[in-house]
C-alpha cells in the first residue's frame, strides 16, 4: 500500500494500525537500518521524524496525535506475553534525528532498553559483512511481515517469504552487538554527541 494512500489521513492512522498488530503478537522482530525502531524511540525522537514524514508525503499534520499513539504503542514492552528482538545498525545511533541533543536523550533511552525483560537489542557494528542487503522490516510472529520501501509499505504474509524474512533476521541477529558490548558501542556515540553539543557551545556563546 502506498504511503501516500496509507497515510493519507494522517501518521496517526498507521500508529494505530501498527499498535493492534503488536497486541495480537506473541513475538516481534524488527530490523531498522537507519533509524532507531518506534518502540523503542523517546517522544523528542519521535517527534522530529514524524514532521519529516508529513513534510516529505505532504499529508495533514496531527503531529501531537501521530507522536502521541506511538507513545501509547510502547506499553506493549511491558506486558508479560510479548517477546520483542531489536536490531539496529552502528549507523542508527550517528544518523541525526533532530539534534545532538534529541539524539543524547535518545541514547539514554536505549540504554535503558539494553537489559529488559523479554527484549533483546542488538547492534550491528559498522564493519559487519554485508551477507544480506534487505529494506528495513518488522515481523509480527511467523504469520506477517510489514516491508518499509520509500513509495510504499509490503504486506508479507506467503511463508516461503516470511522464511526468508526470518533467515535474514537470524543473520542480522548472529552478527550484531548485544549486552555490555552494545552499551559499549552506545557509549562511544554518546562521547561524539556530547562533544558536538560542547563544540556548539562554545561556538555560541
Amino acid at each position: 500500500m502506498e504511503w501516500k494512500r496509507l497515510l493519507g489521513a494522517g501518521v496517526q492512522r498507521g500508529q494505530k494500525l501498527t499498535l493492534k498488530l503488536e497486541a495480537s503478537s506473541t513475538l516481534i522482530r524488527n530490523l531498522e537500518s537507519q533509524i532507531i525502531p518506534g518502540l523503542l524511540q523517546t517522544s523528542e525522537y519521535a517527534e522530529a521524524k514524524l514532521r519529516r514524514v508529513i513534510e516529505f508525503y505532504s499529508l495533514p499534520d496531527d503531529l501531537d496525535a501521530g507522536v502521541s499513539k506511538r507513545m501509547e504503542r510502547q506499553q506493549i514492552l511491558y506486558k508479560k506475553r510479548h517477546g520483542f528482538h531489536f536490531i539496529i545498525s552502528e549507523k542508527s545511533l550517528y544518523t541525526t534525528v533532530g539534534d545532538d541533543r534529541v539524539m543524547l536523550g535518545q541514547m539514554d533511552r536505549l540504554l535503558a532498553i539494553v537489559g529488559m525483560p523479554r527484549v533483546t537489542f542488538g547492534i550491528i557494528p559498522l564493519d559487519a559483512e554485508a551477507i544480506v542487503v534487505v529494506d528495513n522490516f518488522m515481523m509480527f510472529d511467523d504469520r506477517l511481515v510489514k516491508v518499509e520501501g520509500h513509495s510504499a509499505q509490503l504486506s508479507i504474509t506467503q511463508p516461503r517469504e516470511i522464511a526468508l524474512y526470518g533467515r535474514a533476521f537470524d543473520i542480522f541477529a548472529s552478527q550484531s552487538q548485544t549486552g555490555d558490548s552494545a552499551r559499549s558501542l552506545i557509549m562511544k556515540a554518546i562521547a561524539v554527541r556530547s562533544r558536538n553539543v560542547q563544540q556548539r557551545g562554545c561556538r555560541d556563546a
